[in-house]
């Protein structure tokens, strides 16, 4: 495994520490185990949905929870407290422990969750304030701001 180093970046780049921190996550979090599955999509200009594959998971199991635009899904499987020991021929599903991040663009809001069949969906939403937004600027017709008057010479009789 590689690992950069981002110091002289930092040393050189005055403001772009966020990149810098986004750069150094995404090598950091490269290397995960890539459980739970997920597909990240697109359903608009501005929505998207992350889907989660959390088989065997209850809803009170799963907390979701957005921090300075990271988004950070965690699964912690309770003790079974049925008193039955399971004796497994083959175990297939894992249901162990997990934590998901994901780094949230500026403005991305959490809109929507729901659990359905093993898949746990969040619904995210980009909503830009007013003042950012584009707004479309009238041209107005006016007066000119110089006018080329013709001034009248009186003539000599």
């Amino acid at each position: 495994m590689r690992t950069y180093d981002f110091t002289p970046l930092y040393r050189s780049a005055v403001g772009f520490d966020r990149l810098a921190n986004l750069l150094e996550t995404a090598a950091r979090t490269s290397s995960d185990s890539g459980y739970p599955p997920y597909n990240i999509e697109t359903t608009g200009e501005n929505a998207y949905r992350i889907e989660i594959a959390v088989a065997g998971f209850t809803p009170d199991e799963l907390n979701i929870e957005v921090k300075e635009n990271l988004l950070t899904v965690t699964g912690r499987k309770t003790a079974n407290d049925d008193g039955a020991q399971k004796t497994y021929l083959h175990r297939g599903l894992a249901e162990r422990d997990f934590e998901r991040r994901f780094q949230l663009a500026d403005y991305v809001v959490v809109t929507d969750a729901s659990l359905v069949n093993g898949l746990l969906t969040i619904a995210l939403k980009r909503e830009l304030p007013e003042a950012l937004k584009p707004r479309r600027i009238e041209i107005g017709v006016g007066q000119p701001l110089i006018e080329g008057k013709v001034e009248k010479t009186s003539k000599a009789a």
